[in-house]
């Protein structure tokens, strides 16, 4: 993939991913907000190759923490990343790097899926697990309960539609001559 379409692939993500945050809601029990941006990450993680999609997701991050108000909710500030539910944010860009080179280089839902709910969801969990039980001072079973428990149906979901969705994207991108699925760089 040339630099200009690296770019704008990118972009185009960051784009994407800032706009998904906003569709959001929170749970009465938990710091944590439901929210589309997830979706978006794992969209991007089958689109990009795994550099691209880390640096998407970290200008996404950096975005947010210089006040504008791309993170979930339409919230922003370094406070929100660096608060309660900060694990989950600062697991992002790592969980899905590792999506992204799971995915391979066939454009496969099952494996796209396999690497979403096998490994994204969790390492986002031990992500916002860790810091809810750190900056709430709460033990593992209260921390479970407002981190992981609520929130497994409907990652799961996200995981099997950004699946879908990379699999249409890339799909469309291959027959248009676009990038790659997974760029060897």
């Amino acid at each position: 993939m040339d630099g200009t379409k690296k770019i704008t692939m990118v972009a185009m993500c960051v784009a994407f991913c800032s706009v998904s945050a906003y569709i959001s809601f929170p749970l009465p029990f938990t710091p944590g907000l439901v929210t589309a941006v997830t979706l978006a990450f794992g969209v991007t993680a089958f689109v990009l190759p795994p550099k691209e999609t880390a640096l998407a997701i970290c200008i996404y991050l950096a975005l947010g923490a210089v006040g504008i108000p791309v993170l979930p909710g339409g919230t922003a500030g370094l406070g929100r990343i660096l608060g309660p539910t900060g694990g989950f944010y600062l697991a992002w860009p790592v969980a899905y790097y590792l999506v992204s080179l799971l995915k391979g280089q066939d454009i496969s839902f099952k494996r796209y899926a396999l690497a979403g709910i096998i490994v994204g969801v969790p390492l986002l969990y031990v992500g916002g697990l860790t810091s809810m039980m750190l900056l709430m001072d709460i033990d593992l079973k209260a921390g479970l309960m407002m981190a992981v428990l609520p929130f497994i149906p409907g990652d799961v979901i996200k995981a099997l539609g950004a699946a879908f969705l990379g699999v249409k994207i890339n799909k469309m991108l291959s027959r248009q001559g676009g990038i790659l699925v997974q760029s060897r760089n």
